[in-house]
């Protein structure tokens, strides 16, 4: 096998063309982007990435929950894949990187190899997730998490958005229900390039993080119904006050996750109040909380004391507690040979680097269960993601499509 020297480099000015081209698809309200998952904008910019595919010679699959995989064929028939990705499914108010930076710096190795003439043993794959965010349809990584065996195709089919549509419509409507089966692609390993989405690479001046592990993850969504009733004119001491519980709650998830620091986080997004009147006591409070962690004993206390916490609250007040697992992964360990590699690669491309957890949940997260994979980090600007004011430099992700280039190359094997 013929090792890649250290002067081969992807063409940074088109890796950032083309990602600006697709910021343009969907755009946000304050410079970033709204392509959530199986909307009008997700359609056009699947649109826009097969026809960029297919110009660099590639042929596409889609299976039943709508993931693109693009395949640029191999020399030996016989040899399995090597998948590389992410998605280009966003936040609602997402940035211009998320997940777009995996799929196109994916799409520019493919175009770097054609344009040096480099023939691979292994196909390469270049894969659009679909619904990794779970902005839209909870949980997050869901096409992944099918592909991977985690979740059935119908419980995917039947997640629902806010509006009451379900993901099995929407992938109808928008055109990309495909005909494969989930998961009966096998994969010869994964690499996934992502935005840090933390402020630790800027912070420490290191151009490219070697992703060894992930944090595990619960999703929990809470449900606690109270008594409608008016604000004005309810005694303080006569209220079943569902919002008041919501409150005591929030501020037990904060105490139990600086309990166990360090390497713990935990924290509320979503809420929905109802009937969401200003003067009105909700009858029912929904929301989320996020647990994250490396540590799977951390996990699992965390998880079991917010919601013995939860429950306590709720029976002092008088008021329903009910609790639904929405996402769950265990802590992640990436492969240790594409790790080596990885590592490896920074050092011959003379890239500063350093080993680091990732604090987010990603598709390579899933299919860790079912072939080796690993991750590749670039800095961005604060830490700041989920969020239009994203922003990474065009060196910084060129950075990281080399180190990527380099790792897919050692992996899919050069033929001379």
């Amino acid at each position: 096998m013929t090792s890649p020297g250290e002067n081969l480099r992807i063409n940074g000015d088109r890796l950032w063309e083309s990602l600006m081209e697709m910021a343009q698809v969907g755009p946000g309200i304050a410079g970033g982007n709204n392509r959530q998952t199986l909307t009008d904008a997700d359609k056009q910019g699947r649109e826009l990435f097969q026809a960029w595919c297919e110009a660099a010679g590639l042929t596409m699959g889609v299976d039943k929950m709508g993931t693109m995989f693009m395949t640029r064929p191999g020399t030996d028939p016989d040899a399995l894949p090597v998948y590389v990705g992410s998605h280009l499914d966003t936040q609602p108010t997402g940035g211009k990187y998320d997940g777009v930076l995996g799929v196109l710096a994916g799409l520019e190795v493919v175009r770097s190899l054609n344009d040096l003439n480099i023939k691979t043993k292994h196909p390469i794959v270049v894969t659009n997730w679909a619904n990794e965010e779970g902005a839209r349809f909870a949980p997050a990584m869901l096409a992944s998490g099918v592909f991977a065996g985690v979740h059935s195709l119908d419980y995917a089919y039947g997640r629902k958005d806010q509006e009451g549509l379900s993901y099995g419509e929407e992938l109808k409507r928008i055109g990309w229900l495909g005909d494969e089966e989930v998961g009966a692609r096998k994969m010869h390993a994964y690499l996934e390039y992502h935005i840090e989405q933390g402020p630790i690479l800027e912070a420490e001046n290191k151009q490219i993080g070697v992703v060894t592990h992930g944090q595990g993850l619960w999703w929990l969504e809470f449900t606690l119904t109270g008594k409608e009733a008016h604000t004005g004119s309810t005694p303080m001491a006569m209220r079943v006050n569902a919002g008041l519980a919501m409150a005591r709650i929030f501020e037990a998830v904060q105490t139990i996750a600086m309990s166990e620091q360090p390497g713990a986080v935990a924290g509320t997004g979503q809420v929905r109040f109802s009937p969401n009147s200003r003067n009105v006591l909700p009858g029912t409070v929904v929301f989320t909380v996020d647990l994250r962690t490396p540590d799977q004993t951390k996990l699992d206390r965390m998880r079991a004391e917010i919601e013995k916490r939860a429950a306590e609250i709720c029976a002092e007040m008088g008021v329903g507690c009910a609790v639904e697992a929405v996402g769950h992964f265990d802590p992640v360990t990436f492969d240790p040979t594409l790790v080596a590699r990885v590592r490896s690669a920074a050092e011959k491309l003379g890239y500063s680097h350093m080993d680091i957890i990732s604090g987010a949940g990603h598709d390579a997260c899933w299919t860790n269960k079912i072939a080796p994979s690993v991750m590749i980090m670039c800095p961005c600007v604060g830490g700041l993601s989920h969020n239009e004011a994203e922003e990474i430099s065009k060196d910084w992700a060129a950075a990281g499509a080399d180190v990527l280039f380099h790792a897919v190359l050692e992996t899919a094997e050069i033929v001379e």
